[in-house]
């Protein structure tokens, strides 16, 4: 029989959950590819084939300044559009980054570093924090609704 409810077993009870699914979480950040089906993708290897996110589409293009995305169809408020090299197959260097406010057809984003021919790279979809410029390190990554996956497009550069 309790005889009295104490207030300092509960917190300690409470903080003593949230740190065990918290390492439950950290641990188990690996999803299964069974889980997304044909929809998976490794972020750390180009894939083969095309992604099947609808929200992004690049195709190969001639090396250059700029960088031609085909389309973006996400809803307002939009997103920033960032154009990131392969190092090794793995997402590397952002090149450039353009902000759309939803969707649109043939965005150009120009590139602080042209890119070079015969060379893989990536487009990489982010949210907009609204502060008026990109940063990769504080604009979060856009994600896919249907896979939970970022949205990101591969591309080729020919010369």
């Amino acid at each position: 029989m309790m005889s009295r409810f104490s207030p300092g077993s509960f917190v300690a009870g409470v903080m003593l959950g949230l740190l065990i699914a918290g390492a439950w979480f950290i641990g188990n950040t690996s999803i299964p590819k069974s889980d997304f089906g044909s929809s998976y993708r490794s972020l750390t290897s180009v894939p083969t084939e095309p992604l099947e996110s609808g929200a992004v589409s690049v195709s190969n293009q001639p090396a250059g300044g700029d960088v031609i995305v085909e389309s973006v169809t996400v809803p307002p408020p939009g997103v920033w559009i960032a154009v990131r090299e392969l190092n090794g197959g793995s997402l590397a260097n952002v090149l450039g980054a353009a902000k759309v406010g939803g969707p649109r057809s043939q965005i150009s984003v120009p590139l602080l570093r042209a890119t070079e021919p015969n060379s893989s790279y990536a487009i990489e979809l982010y949210r907009d924090d609204n502060n008026g410029s990109f940063d990769p390190s504080a604009n979060s990554v856009y994600v896919d609704f249907d896979t939970g996956a970022p949205v990101v497009a591969y591309f080729k550069t020919t010369e």
